[in-house]
């Protein structure tokens, strides 16, 4: 028997371990089969949105509601010492968290977007006012590992790390108000302005705040669901009050300020520069 080129057995060796690795290109479907064997490069994940909710209930509960027929989220956060992460919906698939939402130029974020879940009973009315549940520290950590897992993933812009409330400002107000983004934000999550930038769009604003049309525009501009209508309408005020619960939570009556206008500013300066530019002065 001749010897075989170096090369060629080099070759031979080389498609009989690709043979044996046990990886099949092609899968066998009911009438047909499909082969694996090419991936294009022109492809990106459907998500684009990251959508963090309360659960208004404990983990029972929860369990037992995003499990039953009507809602969903793709993972649930419990607030054990030891969190655990319960993944619900593949994230391949569609979880019905989002409801009717809006934002920048989505509708239907269930579309484009996964939910988390946090177990978190929300707001208590007590005889002194309400009272909102806090966010003990370890579910947070455990909440940042999971959503940096995702955000990297799926690339997500960190504008497009927001709330329900943000994407459904009338009809939801969760995570609330005692939810940490500024937290979430120092380790890598979402939006938060600089303030540096807060400070001297509040020191301009001072002198010239802006009118309620152009407070409209911004928030719109930024990615709310908000008409510009030049009117203090519901939709302004309850959109003005999701915003000021993720951004300036020590008070979020939905009246427009100035320090709410500087905040908005710097946050369209840092991350829409474009859009701020569109925003007439």
């Amino acid at each position: 028997m001749p010897c075989l080129p170096l090369a060629c057995l080099v070759v031979v060796g080389l498609f009989t371990l690709t043979a044996c690795s046990g990886t099949p290109t092609t899968e066998s479907r009911d009438g047909y089969r499909v082969d694996h064997s090419y991936q294009s490069t022109a492809q990106s994940s459907r998500v684009r949105h990251l959508v963090l909710h309360y659960t208004d209930s404990n983990a029972r509960r929860s369990l037992r509601t995003l499990t039953g027929p009507r809602v969903s989220s793709h993972y649930l956060v419990t607030r054990e010492a030891t969190p655990r992460v319960y993944q619900l919906v593949d994230e391949s698939r569609r979880a019905w968290h989002a409801g009717a939402s809006a934002w920048q130029s989505r509708s239907n974020l269930n579309d484009t977007s996964i939910g988390i879940e946090i177990v978190n009973r929300g707001p208590s009315d007590t005889p002194s006012g309400r009272t909102w549940t806090p966010y003990p520290a370890h579910q947070i950590d455990t909440l940042i590992a999971l959503a940096r897992d995702i955000i990297e993933r799926h690339d997500i812009d960190p504008v497009d790390v927001v709330g329900h409330a943000d994407i459904a400002p009338q009809r939801k107000i969760d995570p609330g108000p005692r939810f940490p983004w500024y937290r979430l934000y120092r380790a890598g999550i979402g939006a938060w302005p600089d303030a540096d930038r807060v400070a001297a769009y509040r020191a301009d604003f001072m002198r010239q705040p802006p009118t309620l049309e152009q407070f409209q525009r911004a928030l719109a501009a930024y990615g709310y669901p908000v008409r510009v209508t030049g009117r203090f309408d519901a939709l302004t005020r309850d959109t003005l009050r999701a915003f000021q619960m993720h951004f300036r939570p020590a008070r979020y009556d939905g009246f427009p300020d100035t320090q709410s206008a500087a905040i908005l500013w710097a946050l369209l300066e840092k991350y829409r520069p474009e859009a701020l530019a569109d925003i007439p002065q």
